[in-house]
């Protein structure tokens, strides 16, 4: 039960750092995202988006469990 303040805030501040991201950057918008449009629908998959998250992510828990 002591580790789940410092897990709570670490997921926060990812969180935050996700929501800044997100709110001043193109990220969702780069080559590679899939975007099909045709008369009266939409399709995105944002592809290129969605390999960087995880890579970003992935290192992100990376050092957390390295530094445990």
């Amino acid at each position: 039960m002591s580790g789940l303040p410092k897990v709570l805030m670490i997921a926060g501040a990812v969180l935050l750092v996700a929501g800044l991201l997100l709110q001043f950057t193109k990220l969702g918008k780069l080559p590679g995202d899939i975007v099909v449009k045709k008369e009266n629908a939409t399709f995105y998959f944002p592809l290129m988006t969605s390999v960087l998250l995880s890579v970003i992510l992935s290192l992100v828990f990376y050092f957390i469990g390295r530094f445990k």
